[in-house]
C-alpha cells in the first residue's frame, strides 16, 4: 500500500491537488493507494504524552507502517512545509523508521525552494528514510483551479511516482 498524506488544512489547497494527482497515477497502476487527509482527519497537538493515544493518531501510525512509499502533500507557509505535517511526524514518531518518502509542495513563491529540506533531514537523521531525492515544488501559477494548469509540475509528478516506484519496487523486492 502506498500512502498519500496530505497536510493542507485549507479548504482549496493546492497541495491536496497534488495529492490528488498522485493518487490518481497511482490507481491507474493498479497500486492500491490509501489518502490520509488532515484536512479531515483531525489530529490532536503533540503534548509529548496522552496524545499518542487518539484514535486517528493510532490509525495514521499503523497506515504509516504498512506503507511501502509514503507521498507528503505540504503546503509551505514562512519557508517551511506547514505545521500540520511537523505534528502528524512528531506524533507518530517511529512507524516512519525506514520508510521510503517523497515530497510534494505547494508554495506561494519561487523563494522556498528549499524549504522540504528540514523535513527531508529530520526523517532521515531521526527515522532513517530514505528521501526520493526527486520532489515536486509549484507555485500558484502551476494551477488553474482545482486542477494542474503547467506540463512541467504534470510531468515532475509523473517523474516523482515513476521515482517512487522504481526505489519502492528495487527496496522491496530484498
Amino acid at each position: 500500500m502506498h500512502l498519500i498524506l496530505s497536510s493542507s488544512l485549507h479548504p482549496n489547497s493546492r497541495s491536496r491537488i497534488l495529492a490528488r494527482e498522485v493518487a490518481q497515477r497511482l490507481q491507474i497502476q493498479g497500486r492500491e493507494v490509501e489518502v490520509f487527509d488532515l484536512s479531515q482527519r483531525v489530529l490532536p497537538p503533540c503534548d509529548g504524552a496522552t496524545a499518542y493515544g487518539d484514535p486517528e493518531v493510532k490509525a495514521l501510525a499503523e497506515l504509516i507502517r504498512e506503507a511501502e512509499s509514503i507521498f507528503v502533500a505540504s503546503p509551505v507557509y514562512n519557508y517551511d512545509v506547514n505545521a500540520a505535517i511537523k505534528n502528524a511526524v512528531e506524533l507518530t514518531g517511529k512507524a516512519w523508521t525506514g520508510k521510503i518518502v517523497a515530497l510534494l509542495l505547494a508554495a506561494g513563491g519561487h523563494g522556498s525552494y528549499m524549504s522540504g529540506m528540514g523535513l527531508a533531514n529530520s526523517l532521515m537523521l531521526d527515522f532513517r528514510c530514505l528521501i526520493v531525492p526527486r520532489f515536486v515544488y509549484s507555485t500558484g501559477v502551476d494551477f488553474e483551479g482545482d486542477q494542474l494548469a503547467d506540463e512541467d509540475i504534470t510531468r515532475r509528478v509523473d517523474e516523482l511516482v515513476a521515482e517512487s516506484m522504481r526505489i519502492s519496487g528495487a527496496l522491496h523486492a530484498t
